[in-house]
């Protein structure tokens, strides 16, 4: 599949998203730095999310609305506050928009009501993102493939029969071109239950391209999925950890999130092909394999002898294996110290 003119699937490198969430802190400014430090590290894309707090959560006084875990990031905190803190404000989109498409970026959001799709099909996005917690609100997913835009859904929670459901409504609805992300929704997610090798599970099960939204810390475990499938990895982006942020505690600083460019297409060139008997780069190499080699001067008829011959790089005569053959047979010329043995070195050789 395609988004804008970037080709996604196991014969491309994977395709890096950065997600700006609300490490913007409402400062436009900061969200425009935030773009152009994430195209310069390489990213494929960046993402918005679109919603306002009211069309997220209500604005009531009661614990229904905060948020009671004690180890959560945002412990304490109402709902609505949150999301009001954390929000890009609409206005915002276009020119977010226009800019990372100016330094080259696929830019698009995670649309969280079906206001926002209308929204941003106003502003042409060329995909959309379904995120963890909204992939059972199958109104909003019916109306986000009805667009018949590239579809990118995080299964968080899902069970199978969840993930059956959604991606039912949405190819029902006119959708053909989804991606699936495996994703652990706990903030920061750990290595220990990110459970990757769902991701090929995924594949087979639900016949989609299949990536990754990592919440873990740190770029190891987005590197490993490529070695699984994962032709999509998302990761939330900050500038600077230490200057906050409402995701900032497991999202990717600038240089963090180069180093991930780099080394997950690494990691995809490096999963090439079943190969045996060395690649053409290897070559060159076979030269300093060993062979067996004279190591005193022997007359013609003169036997050879583990005092005479041994087996040394660089891999110019016969081969180690024949060695044995070698030892007792004669020479069948004049040799000196440091030439080669070869077939027609030894008398009789029938080796291969």
């Amino acid at each position: 599949m395609k988004i804008a003119n970037r080709a996604i699937g196991p014969k491309h490198p994977p395709f890096v998203i950065a997600e700006l969430s609300g490490n913007h802190s409402q400062d436009f400014a900061l969200a425009k730095n935030m773009i152009k430090a994430a195209a310069d590290a390489g990213v494929d894309a960046i993402k918005l999310q679109t919603y306002t707090a009211d069309s997220m959560t209500l604005a009531i006084d009661s614990d229904n609305f905060r948020i009671m875990e004690p180890d959560s990031l945002w412990y304490g905190q109402h709902l609505h506050d949150l999301y009001g803190k954390a929000c890009t404000p609409y206005e915002w989109h276009k020119p977010l928009f226009d800019y990372a498409q100016e330094l080259g970026l696929i830019a698009f959001s995670s649309p969280f009501d079906e206001d926002a799709v209308d929204f941003l099909e106003s502003l042409n996005v060329p995909a959309y993102k379904i995120a963890s917690f909204e992939l059972t609100d199958i109104p909003l997913i019916t109306k986000v493939a009805a667009t018949g835009k590239p579809m990118i859904m995080s299964t968080g929670m899902a069970s199978e029969q969840e993930i059956t459901d959604a991606l039912t409504a949405a190819r029902n609805a006119g959708a053909q071109e989804i991606v699936l992300l495996k994703c652990t929704s706990t903030y920061p997610a750990n290595a220990d239950n990110t459970n990757l090798v769902t991701i090929p599970d995924l594949q087979k099960k639900f016949n989609c391209l299949v990536g990754l939204s990592d919440h873990t810390r740190g770029i190891g475990v987005s590197v490993a999925s490529v070695a699984l499938g994962a032709c999509v990895i998302e990761k939330h982006f900050v500038l600077d950890r230490n200057a906050g942020g409402v995701d900032a505690a497991f999202s990717l600083e600038p240089d963090e999130f180069k180093a991930l460019v780099t080394a997950s297409r690494d990691a995809h060139a490096a999963m090439g092909e079943v190969t045996y008997g060395g690649s053409q780069a290897e070559e060159k190499s076979k030269y300093y394999r060993r062979s067996i080699f004279v190591t005193q001067t022997i007359k013609a008829g003169e036997k050879f002898s583990r005092d005479n011959i041994k087996v040394v790089r660089p891999a110019i005569g016969l081969a180690p294996k024949h060695f044995k053959q070698v030892l007792g047979s004669v020479a069948t010329t004049d040799l000196v110290a440091g030439d080669a043995i070869f077939s027609a070195t030894v008398k009789d050789f029938n080796g291969e």
